[in-house]
């Protein structure tokens, strides 16, 4: 067991499979030493536990919960590629999308969970940039959509 799946299991997660593409494309893609990540919807065995639009049908902290998701599924595409989560020398961007009801404005939180969790697992290789964005309809109806870029050490 690689050290960061030991630290995933010490917080009570497990890496899920590799959510498969919903039409054409990787789940994630290796161009020299970063790693990119399709975006991410917070499937857990196979399906979206919530549909809808936070600030309507889905509340912030639900949506903050779905992010962190989106991020754990995120994690097991990078390790679909690079073969060993250990190799992760920082996550460089992670970029969210959340279908916003029309008032909505607190997509700046909802995404906190992706990112406190690349925190929690990686520590300070977990450290990114990130854009928050809010849109109107995701796939599937999907609260949270969530992509990351990785850089790995050398192999």
């Amino acid at each position: 067991m690689s050290a960061v799946e030991a630290r995933l299991a010490e917080l009570g997660l497990m890496l899920p499979e590799v959510v498969p593409p919903l039409a054409a494309y990787q789940p994630a893609v290796q161009s020299g030493v970063y790693i990119y990540t399709a975006g991410q919807l917070p499937m857990v065995e196979g399906k979206l536990p919530v549909t809808g639009k936070v600030g309507a049908e889905v509340t912030p902290e639900e949506a903050k919960e779905l992010a962190r998701t989106c991020a754990l599924n995120a994690l097991a595409a990078v390790k679909s590629v690079a073969g060993d989560l250990d190799r992760i020398a920082r996550v460089v961007k992670v970029v969210g999308f959340v279908a916003s009801a029309p008032d909505f404005t607190g997509q700046p939180a909802v995404l906190n969970g992706a990112s406190e969790l690349l925190g929690e697992v990686l520590g300070d290789k977990g450290v990114h940039a990130r854009s928050a964005v809010g849109v109107a309809v995701l796939p599937l109806d999907a609260p949270v959509e969530v992509e990351v870029q990785v850089e790995l050490t050398e192999a």
